[in-house]
């Protein structure tokens, strides 16, 4: 027997047995490393957040909210200030822009005037919308009702806003100065300045001292605060038009009013102006042209007063200061004021025509002057109703005022009446 005989066999290698449990721990080594140690770490709750970046999150809302303000107020400047209304009802107001007034200057000149609410906003606005290089200096007509979008629509003047202006037969500069204030088109004074402007006159070929007679009355449509002399060229072009269709139809009848009474064009508009202030019925307007150029065509008729009653209430209209009569004047003439001899208009004491227009005759005017009724009248005198009583004679004139016809113009002296 050997010794050996009763054991087991030999034991393993103890190196690979070795090498194996090092890869398996290792191996569950790399797996802890990768894998969170606790709930908490594999989902972290916002309080587990660093205070920088819930700071960063703050910061972005309120940037955001501040975004939004700033938009609306932004939309609510620029959109809902200019068309804020003014702070009165409407009333026209008179401003004078100086040349290269600034947006602040603007403002206060406005807010002074009383057509704005909020001057330092209407000064930003202008500002950040284009600045005044646009604003035409001089006078406007302005209202107080007006937002601030329209001002300075109109201060440019290239508002869309416009008025229907209609000026009736036989009216004067003056009644249409105050229908054009009225419509807000533009200032009283401004266009009656503009009326008697010396280059505009010269430029439209208007003799004498004023634009009377020659802006023709009709119906309009005109921008509000317009230009003053746009408005009067406007006008004396509608009487251009209108004289030279007249003309035409009636050249030849018009050539002998002008040369057998040696009268020029404004004096025909002047004899028209009286007609438009005498006649009321149509029928009887060539007629009174008749007796006015009869008295100036008949060499035996002297002195060549005229004796409308209407030249001497313009007289006192247009040179108030010029005759003492006119102080108290109402707007009808006196006996005192048709017999003035300090008043220029007085076709009792003056001969001939009168200085100029007495008004803005209408087309019917027109035409009678240019082609009066073929008559032997001298006199006539209003009998009611708007028609008058006619006469060759001194004596019939005389009939016809004690029959019971109201007086429409004075009976000539026994000098005037039997040369």
């Amino acid at each position: 027997m050997t010794d050996d005989g009763g054991a087991g066999p030999p034991p393993a290698n103890d190196s690979g047995s070795k090498a194996k449990t090092g890869r398996k721990r290792a191996k569950a080594k790399r797996r802890r490393r990768a894998t969170p140690s606790s709930p908490s770490a594999q989902n972290p709750s916002p309080t587990s957040r660093p205070k920088a970046t819930r700071a960063r999150g703050r910061g972005g809302w309120l940037a955001a909210i501040g975004g939004v303000v700033a938009v609306v107020a932004s939309v609510g400047f620029f959109v809902l200030y200019p068309e804020e209304r003014g702070p009165g009802d409407g009333h026209p107001v008179e401003v004078v822009v100086a040349p290269g007034l600034g947006a602040e200057g603007l403002a206060a000149l406005l807010a002074g005037a009383g057509v704005l609410r909020h001057d330092h906003l209407f000064a930003l606005w202008v500002r950040l919308t284009g600045g005044t290089s646009g604003v035409a200096p001089g006078h406007h007509l302005l209202s107080d009702g007006t937002t601030p979008r329209e001002l300075m629509n109109r201060l440019e003047r290239r508002s869309g806003a416009a008025a229907r202006v209609t000026f009736p037969e036989g009216w004067t500069r003056f009644d249409m100065a105050r229908r054009l204030q009225d419509k807000q088109v533009v200032p009283l004074r401004d266009f009656l300045d503009a009326t008697t402007d010396p280059d505009l006159l010269r430029e439209l070929g208007i003799e004498g001292d004023s634009a009377e007679g020659f802006l023709f009355p009709a119906t309009y449509d005109l921008a509000m605060d317009s230009d003053p002399r746009e408005v009067v060229r406007r006008m004396k072009h509608e009487f251009d038009r209108r004289w030279d269709i007249l003309s035409r139809a009636r050249g030849s009848s018009l050539n002998d009013v002008m040369t057998s009474a040696r009268l020029s064009v404004r004096d025909v508009v002047t004899l028209a102006s009286m007609v438009e202030k005498e006649a009321v019925v149509d029928d009887e307007r060539p007629i009174i042209a008749s007796v006015f150029l009869n008295r100036l065509r008949d060499p035996t008729f002297k002195p060549k007063h005229l004796e409308c009653d209407p030249t001497a209430s313009y007289g006192c209209l247009v040179l108030p200061d010029k005759a003492a009569s006119c102080r108290d004047f109402g707007g009808k003439a006196t006996a005192a004021i048709e017999h003035d001899p300090d008043n220029p208009y007085s076709t009792y004491t003056h001969e001939g025509l009168p200085p100029g227009p007495i008004a803005s005759p209408g087309a019917r005017s027109l035409e009678a002057a240019m082609s009066p009724a073929s008559t032997r009248y001298l006199f006539f005198v209003a009998k009611g109703e708007g028609r008058h009583t006619f006469s060759e004679t001194y004596e019939a004139h005389l009939g016809a005022v004690r029959s019971g016809a109201t007086r429409k113009a004075p009976p000539p002296s026994e000098s005037e009446a039997k040369p």
